[in-house]
């Protein structure tokens, strides 16, 4: 049902969503004492995807 879910919001396989996703990290660094989270830097084709998933079902 989530694979569905994924593919009917992106458009996109499964497949091909995971393999734009997949290398995504976000980075958490120390340094004097502070710690630091960073997030990924998104191309463009990710941050579409993303914003497709984040989009509510129209079936509820």
């Amino acid at each position: 049902a989530i694979g569905r879910t994924v593919q009917d919001r992106t458009g996109l396989s499964l497949r091909r969503v995971l393999r734009q996703l997949r290398p995504l990290r976000s980075a958490t660094i120390q340094a004097n004492g502070a710690i630091q989270t960073l997030p990924p830097a998104l191309g463009d084709d990710e941050q579409a995807v993303l914003e497709d998933l984040k989009q509510a079902s129209s079936r509820h």
